[in-house]
């Protein structure tokens, strides 16, 4: 197979192997051993200029920032790197299994070390085993059907969403037919633009079938209920990130979650629903993806369906988003003034690269184990809630607490 050779991104912190809050990477630390945030935003981010209240070192200066690469040496060096790394992948590919995949060390290093842009859809395929539901000529078949009631409205968005990507707007290009292929087989899930989102975004990446079946797998491990108009599960992992949120920066908390009694729904959903797209640059969702595709898929125990793995990760995204707007939210006025800074907070407030806004993710105290077990407690009281006659609390959740 021949290989698109892309110079690598330089990662501002190189994770590797395991980190002591399960989220299966090593992220720097400061010197006294505690995650510290500061050390993976730019200079100028308004987050690195205050006092953070975020758990972590929270030190004034960055820590060293990697060394440009000057010399052709320097290139011919990252370029044997990076097609040692593509090598490496598609090696894995044909020796692990996909159902052996999230077990395996090497795919864990291998996640840490990057995943070349040149595979990446490859990779997805196979950390998602999407291939295991591909049945010949389905996808052809829910393409040739009606077109679903939502039709126009995709093309709405698909123009709106993606008019840089001339070749993906066409009443016959790929992400229409890929909506309409999966509303059709899917009734029951309700259209957004978050689908249109998710969608585009794979197809900037991978062959139109492939990328369908890579995203009913993604739909069916962790995103469906929140497309559900019956379903409480965005509620539920909204509350999850509330609490969070709580443990690692009360002070971010109380002003948003009691001063302006923000619903921590209307937070999450701009986030969880699209997968991150449209609000942080591609790239950086190409990364976060990565690793939320090796944590993402559910797992069975004693015969039954865990809650999804990748939901923890989702929460620590949230949280570095949420670090990196830390002081232009304490100083925030309004709720609709916190709100756009979230869903689109400016470039320069985030971390230098792709890498390092994951291990900026990856530093916050989440314990996953205890995410699970929450969200089980969650979901029951969540439940009554809604089935309960409705009071003046502002929309605030209110959390159990063990």
């Amino acid at each position: 197979m021949d290989f698109e050779l892309i110079r690598p991104t330089l990662g501002f912190a190189q994770p590797s192997a395991r980190s002591s809050e399960d989220s299966g990477l090593n992220i720097p630390r400061g010197p006294d051993g505690r995650p510290d945030p500061s050390l993976f935003l730019r200079a100028d981010s308004p987050a690195g200029s205050v006092s953070s209240g975020m758990s972590g070192n929270s030190r004034g200066d960055l820590g060293p920032r990697p060394k440009p690469m000057t010399r052709s040496s320097d290139n011919e060096a990252s370029n044997e790197s990076h097609r040692q790394r593509e090598q490496k992948w598609m090696i894995l590919i044909a020796t692990v299994p996909p159902a052996q995949a999230r077990k395996s060390k090497k795919v864990r290093k291998l996640i840490g070390d990057g995943v070349p842009s040149s595979v990446r859809y490859l990779v997805w395929s196979h950390l998602t085993d999407c291939k295991a539901k591909n049945v010949p000529g389905v996808y052809t078949n829910f393409v040739k059907r009606a077109k679903v009631p939502s039709f126009q409205d995709i093309n709405r968005d698909v123009k709106q969403c993606f008019g840089e990507h001339p070749h993906l707007q066409s009443t016959e290009g790929p992400l229409l037919s890929l909506l309409q292929a999966y509303l059709t087989m899917v009734p029951d899930v309700r259209y957004s633009t978050g689908l249109t989102l998710i969608a585009g975004q794979l197809l900037l990446l991978a062959p139109e079938e492939d990328a369908f079946w890579i995203f009913v797998t993604m739909m069916d491990s962790v995103l469906r209920p929140y497309y559900s108009p019956s379903s409480t599960q965005l509620e539920v992992d909204a509350a999850l990130f509330s609490r969070a949120l709580e443990a690692n920066d009360a002070q971010v908390s109380k002003k948003i979650l009691v001063d302006m009694s923000m619903n921590p729904a209307h937070v999450c959903s701009p986030w969880y629903v699209p997968l991150f797209v449209g609000i942080i640059p591609g790239d950086y969702v190409n990364r976060l993806w990565d690793l939320f595709l090796y944590e993402g898929s559910s797992k069975q125990i004693n015969g039954r369906t865990d809650s999804p793995l990748g939901v923890p990760f989702l929460i620590r995204a949230g949280l570095a988003i949420i670090y990196c707007c830390r002081r232009a939210i304490l100083e925030a006025t309004s709720e609709n003034a916190v709100l756009q800074y979230l869903k689109r907070p400016p470039p320069t407030w985030l971390p230098p690269s792709p890498e390092a806004f994951v291990t900026l993710s990856l530093s916050f105290k989440v314990k996953d184990d205890d995410v699970r077990k929450q969200r089980v407690k969650m979901e029951a009281q969540v439940k009554r809630q809604a089935q309960a006659p409705p009071r003046s609390t502002g929309g605030a959740i209110s959390l159990p607490r063990s």
